[in-house]
């Protein structure tokens, strides 16, 4: 289990959380709203009103010395330099944000975080590997030879349910969510009998060998 703060709350910043939090992870999720964050709070460890640029608030919250930090304060790239430099002060080992352009990515990455993520361009970038047949789609990949990834729904998985598939006994890997598509909406630890479709993708926990081994299923 990792310790990982989640600063900023919108749409993204949610459901990386909420995914979090379902594989058991120690989850701090911070936004200066409090109806989100009344939202999120029975799901995660810890949620809290307040300023993510600001040491002292995070460190009151627990987040010093996380493993693992996600910034997603929207197109404001002061702010995620700020809250980058609040982490890094407060000794957090792999920080990831969420990004809006390519100078964004450019600035974040010299500030010294571990990864930028952009997700409309990743998405896109998703939707085209699916079209092509590939199963497996990056998402955040968190720890040596440990992923969190989202996986398109394969053609022979559709129609059955995940307790019927028995993914964790056949493939060892375990399912933490699931993404209905057409809805945009993520359920956390999904129903063993929901049957899959082809609208449907799955947030996959697991090994490198193990996703590398899904990844080949059609």
């Amino acid at each position: 289990m990792k310790r990982i703060v989640v600063i900023g709350l919108g749409n993204f910043g949610f459901g990386v959380a909420e995914t979090l939090a379902a594989a058991g992870n120690d989850v701090i999720a911070i936004d200066v709203d409090g109806d989100v964050v009344d939202r999120i709070a029975p799901v995660v460890s810890k949620a809290a009103v307040g300023d993510g640029t600001d040491v002292h608030v995070l460190q009151r919250l627990g987040a010093e010395q996380s493993d693992i930090g996600v910034i997603s304060t929207g197109d404001d790239i002061a702010a995620s330099i700020l809250t980058t430099m609040a982490l890094q002060d407060l000794k957090v080992r792999d920080i990831y944000v969420k990004v809006v352009s390519h100078d964004h990515s450019r600035v974040m990455k010299k500030v010294g975080v571990r990864e930028t993520i952009f997700p409309e361009r990743d998405s896109a970038a998703a939707l085209a590997k699916r079209l092509t047949g590939s199963a497996l789609l990056n998402y955040v990949k968190l720890g040596t030879g440990f992923s969190i990834q989202e996986m398109a729904v394969p053609q022979t998985w559709e129609g059955k349910s995940l307790r019927q598939l028995r993914l964790r006994q056949e493939f060892d890997i375990t399912v933490v969510a699931l993404h209905d598509v057409l809805k945009d909406r993520i359920v956390p630890s999904p129903d063993p009998d929901s049957v899959l479709s082809d609208s449907d993708a799955l947030f996959v926990a697991g090994s490198e060998d193990a996703l590398a081994k899904i990844a080949k299923i059609k």
